[in-house]
């Protein structure tokens, strides 16, 4: 890639940040979009901050940025209150990075690039290295070359940098951890064991009078109670369905305030009359199906069997029960509100069915996405794509098309591709028979990190200018380590326009809600305009950003040495990251459940 397809990536990602951080600051004081960006103030009941306008102004249609420095004062401890202790490290990720990348450029601008510049000079091949990016990196010193101690040094330097950080945020985080768990020692699920695969009791057919048996006569000192878990579905149902009409009977009688007409107000109210009547035969079959004999007729071979300590509960849940290891498998409950209740009736002996299922529709979406990684390295490697096509050269007519082609196009076109990776995971980990949305969350996590390695690095590496040479790897085989070296190198160029694209333009829109300001729009001026507003409520999404800051700290580690002009981007990145989700916290996510206990 030439310097005028990166400096256009640069361009156009600054513009697009400047223009769309702009129009959050001015969307979020408008009274309408409260939903949106003060869902926490909403539902909590919380004043809204200073810059809030209650009524449109031309006050409210300045830009303002102050709402970053606001996020910057948002505590650590403000943050656990909020959010939660994963919620902080998640955050912890971002500053990470900035402290990391920040010393590695300052090695890099000031030590490196000046060695790597003057080291490309002493080549034999001046004219065509003066106008390339190539020059500031470690391709360009030649193999034997004093000046790679240089090299080496700086990684010395860095990684004894980087292992005095992790150690560092290791202890502090063990430390927060300690002291949370300290203050949460009566959370009932610390003290309870999920148990599955029961089998029926001999004497009495039923599910919990083996639990009882079983518990009372290995864990005497430590038993207490058990619960068995029964087939809710069709109460389920029926509770969405009364949730449904409930809210229609909300929604009818805001707006029968709202009408002045009698006539269109005595028809609303025989509606409502009708639906109440609905709603109380719906109340009478789920009382039905919540009595003992039905429940009993329900019961599901699993039960949440309750210890008086902790140690018992945790003897229990990591041991084997039954001869049979399919058979009174235990583990540590979910906390109440984290669990996922129509995953407990998939028969254990059938969760690996599940999870190879998950495991072989992740590994088609993988090789399936190998078609626009190749795409977009194409598109990188346009010069190419010119000899061996002539009629694209037409591109060159157009000022400045050739340097977006190459610069910009391939990271949005791939960032775009990458931005449904996540909720497609998170759908097959929901099929993967997870007994906890946190343990389904964590699935979808590593398997997101583990394609995004996979394509977005290895793939893009590979696909981009090593394929062009794999003849030549094949017939001198000693020769495969230093052309992956050079591939790896040459890449370095397409990773800071990737990192740009991320960074600048995907937390601009990350911040912006564009989903959920499209939808309030639409909900709030088309569909129901008197309707009560429902601010949008949501957890932290930490299967979208875990994978995608991991890969940012990894592509980082990478090219520290390699490549040091990509580091100041990557401290772009984590700070502007840190500073979205800062705000997200304060405002957006709900403090759903702590998942690294």
């Amino acid at each position: 890639m030439n310097p005028g397809g990166l400096a256009a990536s640069a361009a156009i990602n600054l513009g697009l940040a400047v223009v769309v951080l702009s129009l959050f600051s001015v969307l979020k004081r408008q009274p309408y979009n409260a939903p949106v960006y003060l869902a926490k103030c909403m539902s909590t009941g919380e004043s809204m901050p200073g810059g809030w306008c209650r009524s449109s102004s031309a006050r409210c249609a300045v830009p303002s940025f102050a709402w970053i420095p606001a996020a910057f004062r948002l505590s650590e401890e403000e943050v656990i209150r909020m959010c939660g202790l994963d919620a902080l490290v998640v955050l912890r990720l971002f500053k990470f990075g900035m402290k990391f990348f920040s010393v590695c450029s300052l090695v890099g601008l000031l030590i490196l690039v000046p060695v790597n510049y003057y080291a490309s000079q002493e080549s034999s091949d001046k004219a065509r290295i003066s106008h390339s990016l190539d020059s500031f990196s470690i391709s360009k010193v030649e193999r034997g070359s004093n000046w790679l101690w240089v090299h080496f040094s700086c990684l010395c330097i860095i990684s004894f940098y980087v292992t005095y950080l992790l150690h560092k945020e290791y202890k502090e985080i063990l430390e927060k951890r300690i002291r949370h768990l300290d203050l949460n020692r009566k959370r009932p699920d610390q003290f309870t064991v999920l148990v599955r695969g029961i089998p029926l009791c001999m004497e009495h057919r039923e599910h919990g009078c083996y639990v009882d048996h079983f518990f009372s006569k290995h864990y005497n000192s430590a038993y207490y109670a058990y619960q068995i878990v029964h087939d809710r579905r069709n109460i389920e149902q029926l509770m969405k369905s009364a949730n449904s009409i409930e809210q229609k009977i909300k929604r009818l009688r805001n707006k029968i305030e709202h009408q002045r007409s009698s006539v269109f107000a005595s028809a609303k109210t025989e509606s409502i009359e009708k639906k109440e009547a609905k709603l109380e035969d719906i109340h009478r079959k789920i009382r039905g199906l919540q009595c003992g004999n039905m429940l009993k007729q329900k019961d599901l071979p699993v039960a949440f069997v309750t210890f008086k300590s902790r140690v018992g509960a945790t003897l229990a849940a990591e041991g084997q029960q039954h001869e049979n290891p399919l058979l009174l498998t235990t583990e540590h409950a979910p906390e109440p509100k984290d669990v996922l209740w129509h995953n407990l009736d998939i028969p254990y002996r059938c969760l690996v069915i599940h999870r190879i299922g998950v495991f072989v529709a992740a590994v088609l979406l993988t090789v399936f996405f190998t078609i626009p990684v190749t795409a977009v390295q194409g598109i990188v490697q346009f010069e190419k794509i010119k000899q061996w096509f002539p009629p694209a050269r037409a591109v060159q007519l157009i000022p400045g098309l050739n340097s977006i082609l190459t610069g910009y196009l391939p990271s949005a076109i791939l960032n775009g591709f990458i931005y449904l990776i996540p909720y497609a995971m998170l759908g097959m980990a929901s099929l993967g028979g997870m007994v906890s949305k946190s343990k389904k969350e964590m699935k979808a996590c590593s398997m997101v990190f583990y394609f995004l390695v996979g394509n977005v690095f290895f793939l893009s590496v590979l696909s981009g200018s090593l394929l062009n040479q794999i003849g030549k790897s094949f017939a001198h085989p000693k020769e495969i380590p230093s052309r992956l070296a050079s591939a790896v190198s040459a890449q370095s160029d397409f990773f800071i326009t990737y990192i740009l694209t991320d960074g600048m333009s995907g937390f601009s829109f990350e911040v912006l809600q564009f989903g959920f300001l499209t939808w309030n729009f639409l909900k709030g001026h088309l569909f129901s305009r008197e309707s009560v507003q429902e601010p949008y409520l949501y957890g932290f999404p930490y299967y979208r950003v875990i994978p995608i800051v991991s890969l940012a700290i990894l592509i980082g580690m990478v090219y520290a040495v390699i490549a040091p002009l990509l580091l100041p981007f990557l401290v772009v990145y984590f700070l502007l990251g840190y500073a979205v989700f800062l705000n997200q916290a304060s405002s957006l996510f709900r403090y759903v459940c702590t998942r690294i206990d």
